[in-house]
């Protein structure tokens, strides 16, 4: 008798072992790769910078969450960033030929070097700087974009 009970409970405490363990499953991560078109000069970086939020974009780094330059070789430039988790994105690029890593404006805000913004919105003095939500898209597993390199304001 005592052999079945010590055999039951250790079946009990097993059962409830088992029941108590939660699996471990590793968080997916995606793979973005951008696609930069109408490059016009053969020299410097291309820069970019992910967010995943509105507080800083496109211009700071608040909610940024890769980012990374490339040598630019001809018209167009791709960048692939990996290890991004599965959600909402939007992307800020800037043709950097003086290598201060950012977008040189002049007194006014005017951009002074190529500059370019996930899903191309317009960028003009009218419409100003656009918001997250008007560049942003989803990126799951493996995700490709193309932005359009601008080097003035749109009319």
């Amino acid at each position: 008798m005592r052999k079945i009970a010590r055999w039951s409970y250790f079946v009990l405490s097993s059962l409830i072992s088992i029941y108590c363990i939660k699996p471990v499953t590793a968080e997916q991560t995606a793979t973005l790769t951008i696609v930069v078109k109408n490059v016009r000069h053969q020299k410097g970086d291309v820069c970019f910078r992910i967010y995943a939020g509105e507080k800083g974009f496109p211009m700071s780094d608040k909610s940024e969450v890769q980012s990374g330059c490339a040598k630019i070789t001809g018209n167009t430039v791709v960048k692939k960033f990996s290890g991004l988790k599965h959600g909402t994105y939007a992307v800020a690029i800037v043709d950097d030929q003086n290598g201060d890593r950012k977008l040189n404006t002049d007194f006014f805000g005017i951009p002074k070097e190529g500059f370019g913004i996930s899903k191309n919105p317009t960028v003009s003095v009218q419409t100003g700087t656009p918001k997250f939500r008007d560049a942003s898209f989803v990126v799951n597993k493996n995700t490709s974009i193309n932005i359009y390199m601008k080097y003035s304001l749109d009319p």
